[in-house]
């Protein structure tokens, strides 16, 4: 068996992002975890996924600062998983997969093949679909109307700031 691939010295956000969660049981665990499965004997069991595998995956996002392990019982030892704030943030990249599974992975056949879940604001109850907006004018932003530039292209007073970002939420 060949070594893993690692993507995290290139000088792309991208390939270092995916070097940390660019699996599908990576992505699998997260969203379980968002639904509320913390502990490894639900995880395991509601992925289906082998326990050696989860175990990897688990040790992976934790020394990420994605999780964190933390024990529920001392006899015998067992822990729990939470989503830490940098995990949090996250959340916007599942949701856009999910919306685009929704939109492309349906089979089209089928009428009745509704997407099996929705996303709904806790807030007011109401289902939405999550879409990016322009820090700075607040106009949704798409493919169609953004692209990415080198930083050393911007102007000067942009370049330095930790302008490109979304403003950080508090967590």
């Amino acid at each position: 068996m060949s070594a893993r691939k690692t993507f995290g010295t290139q000088p792309c956000s991208i390939a270092r992002t995916l070097d940390v969660v660019g699996d599908w049981w990576t992505l699998l665990v997260l969203r379980d975890v968002f639904r509320g499965a913390h502990r490894f004997d639900e995880l395991k069991s509601g992925l289906g996924i082998a326990t050696n595998v989860l175990t990897v995956r688990l040790k992976r996002l934790t020394d990420a600062g994605i999780l964190e392990r933390r024990a529920y019982q001392e006899h015998p030892p067992r822990f729990e998983y939470t989503v830490t704030a940098k995990g949090r943030d996250l959340y916007p990249v599942l949701i856009a997969l999910l919306q685009w599974g929704d939109r492309y992975m349906r089979d089209e056949s089928d009428p009745s093949d509704a997407p099996p879940r929705v996303v709904v604001h806790d807030t007011c109850g109401h289902a939405i679909q999550p879409a990016f907006s322009c820090p700075h004018c607040r106009s949704e932003v798409s493919a169609q109307n953004a692209r990415t530039v080198a930083r050393a292209d911007l102007p000067r007073e942009l370049r330095n700031a930790r302008s490109a970002r979304a403003p950080r939420r508090n967590a």
